[in-house]
């Protein structure tokens, strides 16, 4: 009678471990998509205007920050023979900003219903700040859709400042809860 209260007690006591009040996960969808994203907190949204691949887009954004990390979503529409180049060129920028020499545990990351391309891929990498300052830990994804207007590219992103490491299963939780119904 005694192991079965102790083992629903260790379950318990598991299952409230796991409810970080840090990340409050949640669905939210992007504006003007069909992406389902999971983020871990009360998200922001703007946008603005930025030049990739040859031509001026602009970025719709929806993010947040929690537990010292920065979680966001963007996405651009581009004329459907620009998605492959937007996406490498956006990976390259993205990369740079932060003086990232190459990116670690680049794979390819393909969410049900994306577009199969080269450039989908997952990355992290270490680098600092654009303005050179602290260090920063990159966790990062470019995948597209195709719409019947073009083409939608999508970048979701981690940035971590300093030494500090999100904890285990968070960056895989983010990039798990991106989808297209």
């Amino acid at each position: 009678m005694r192991c079965p209260i102790l083992v629903a007690a260790w379950f318990g006591l598991a299952g409230l471990a796991a409810c970080n009040p840090v990340y409050n996960w949640r669905e939210i969808r992007t504006d003007g998509t069909d992406l389902v994203a999971l983020l871990p907190c009360q998200p922001d949204r703007g946008a603005r205007v930025v030049p990739l691949a040859g031509r001026s887009v602009e970025l719709q954004m929806t993010g947040c920050a929690s537990g010292g990390a920065t979680f966001a979503v963007a996405r651009a529409d581009v004329p459907g023979e620009q998605a492959a180049a937007t996406l490498a060129q956006w990976r390259a920028v993205t990369l740079g900003n932060v003086q990232a020499a190459d990116a670690a545990a680049l794979a390819p990351f393909l969410p049900a219903g994306a577009m199969p391309l080269p450039g989908s891929v997952r990355a992290s990498a270490a680098g600092r700040r654009p303005d050179g300052g602290a260090a920063l830990q990159v966790h990062a994804a470019w995948f597209a859709r195709g719409t019947p207007a073009g083409v939608q590219v999508f970048q979701a992103v981690i940035y971590v400042e300093g030494a500090k490491a999100l904890p285990e299963g968070v960056a895989d939780a983010f990039f798990a809860g991106l989808k297209f119904p």
